[in-house]
């Protein structure tokens, strides 16, 4: 438990979804919540709203800093949870993906995130307890076709937060994992702008498959079934942080406890057979 009354959260991209609802939730639940966002427009609303409002880039080394040191500098160098929502999914097949493409994908949702809590850490030992969750993805543990960069980034995720909670064993801080599955975000219309963005789409070898990825991505609305709304992956995040002793992981959608279920049960020719329906 918390020594100071008011509990403190730093939450990364809270620009829209996941992020933005969780700093809603979170804010009407009375913690402190210091909400973050790239842009400054985005920094900007979220100040209108009433919430500690800061600037943080993921690829950016010195915005991790100055963000972190802000924070620390109005919680008198507290901070009770820590939630790395921050991410970007970069489509587009395999063999379309250059490094600095990959590169790119990794910065944001790996080596930022990392960076920023390997900065939390040592004030959360200080302190004696804290709380560091992840926003991962059924595609932490399960591989689609066309999102193989999102895919890795997620799978390194998972990878190093597993390790971290071994090696956080009998601290009271708590490394978890939330895997949302299909949740009603902006997270697509991002995506539809690093694929135009990024991929060479007549000089591949899937330039027919991309026609239907594109109108998938640009569409409006759920394309695939089960799909939630992101209150539903805060539900996940308020019970991790209402429990002494939260799990390791907390599956949100339907197709996530059902991969989950089959990731477990199938051999991987038979799992592959069911992830290329997807």
């Amino acid at each position: 438990m918390a020594t100071h009354q008011q509990k403190t959260i730093l939450i990364t991209g809270c620009s829209s979804g996941i992020g933005l609802d969780s700093a809603r939730q979170l804010k009407s639940k009375g913690y402190r919540v210091f909400a973050t966002a790239r842009k400054t427009e985005d920094v900007e609303q979220l100040q209108n709203e009433g919430f500690d409002a800061l600037q943080l880039d993921l690829q950016d080394s010195k915005s991790i800093h100055k963000a972190v040191a802000q924070v620390l500098e109005k919680t008198n160098g507290q901070l009770d949870v820590l939630f790395n929502n921050g991410a970007v999914g970069q489509p587009g097949a395999v063999e379309d993906l250059t490094r600095d493409v990959l590169r790119q994908q990794f910065e944001i949702n790996l080596f930022g995130t990392h960076e920023l809590t390997n900065l939390i850490i040592p004030v959360m030992r200080k302190q004696g307890y804290g709380k560091i969750l992840y926003t991962s993805s059924v595609l932490g543990f399960v591989a689609l076709k066309y999102r193989g960069a999102y895919n890795a980034s997620k799978f390194a995720l998972e990878g190093l937060v597993d390790t971290l909670r071994l090696e956080l064993k009998g601290t009271q801080i708590y490394p978890v994992l939330i895997e949302p599955g299909p949740i009603l975000t902006k997270f697509r219309e991002n995506a539809f702008r690093l694929f135009t963005e990024n991929i060479n789409v007549s000089q591949s070898a899937h330039a027919k498959i991309y026609e239907g990825l594109t109108e998938k991505l640009g569409s409006e609305g759920p394309v695939v079934p089960f799909t939630l709304g992101p209150e539903a992956v805060t539900k996940k995040v308020i019970t991790a942080l209402d429990s002494s002793k939260p799990s390791a992981r907390y599956y949100v959608t339907f197709p996530t406890y059902l991969l989950g279920y089959l990731k477990r049960l199938l051999p991987d020719f038979l799992l592959d057979k069911v992830l290329l329906k997807i």
